[in-house]
């Protein structure tokens, strides 16, 4: 009986052994294919974030490209009215404007 109750013991360990290891393989696969999304997440953040920088950087360089030829044509209508303005004093100093 004793042989028999021994017996049982030691089969019921083995069988403990047994699940404890194909759950310590599952456990390793899972904290395996975790890994593998967080990197892929965070991979795909990333190439978003590049891509929104990259977005912002056109942005700015086509505003910047705006800013420059808007500074462009103020500067090209002042020295119109400047030299409209310098005429127009010349021809009321020399009395030739028409009144």
């Amino acid at each position: 009986m004793r042989k028999i109750i021994l017996a049982a013991a030691v089969a019921g360990s083995a069988l403990g052994l047994a699940a404890c290891s194909e759950t310590a393989d599952k456990a390793g696969e899972t904290a395996d294919a975790m890994a593998a999304d967080t990197t892929s997440v965070a991979e795909e953040g990333a190439a978003e974030v590049e891509g929104a920088v990259e977005g912002a950087a056109d942005a700015a360089g086509d505003a910047a490209e705006a800013t420059g030829e808007a500074a462009e044509g103020a500067a090209a209508d002042v020295t119109e009215a400047a030299e409209a303005a310098a005429a127009d004093a010349e021809e009321a100093m020399t009395g030739e404007a028409a009144e």
